[in-house]
């Protein structure tokens, strides 16, 4: 891991148990930074969710993959970018997701990608060398 003034990088293997720790350092730079915990909760939401489908669904070998992410604070904005080598999952476009449903009635999966299209001001996806560039953005106006 590394930190400067308003960037933080933090490696991690593919391995649901990572996440925890990635999300305390994602905290710790929010709160340095004097960011809500709503803004927190927010971004460490979205990261989680996006971070659990790439490790769960991503791969399809039984190999330690890398896992960046990088936490930046832009002006009036938190900026996070998560870029993994699994396989290609665009997840910009926000899904659909049936909210009047009950949990018997509910298929299973999408609810995670709608809470981060929710939670985040901006979505956005591309392949890039043959890595998935997740990148999402939060508005931190108004926290104080």
């Amino acid at each position: 891991m590394t930190s400067n003034d308003d960037v933080l990088e933090i490696a991690i293997a593919n391995e649901l148990r990572e996440i925890v720790g990635a999300a305390a350092k994602v905290d710790a730079f929010c709160e340095e930074r004097e960011l809500s915990p709503e803004i927190a909760y927010a971004v460490n939401l979205s990261i989680d969710e996006i971070l659990t489908n790439t490790i769960s669904y991503g791969y399809d070998d039984d190999e330690p993959h890398r896992i960046e992410i990088i936490v930046r604070l832009e002006g009036a904005a938190l900026i996070v970018v998560i870029v993994d080598d699994s396989a290609p999952f665009d997840l910009s476009a926000t899904p659909e997701a049936d909210l009047e449903a009950t949990l018997d009635e509910r298929e299973v999966g999408g609810l995670g990608l709608f809470l981060v299209h929710q939670m985040m001001d901006n979505v956005e996806y591309e392949r890039v060398d043959g890595c998935n560039v997740v990148t999402l953005t939060k508005s931190t106006a108004g926290t104080d």
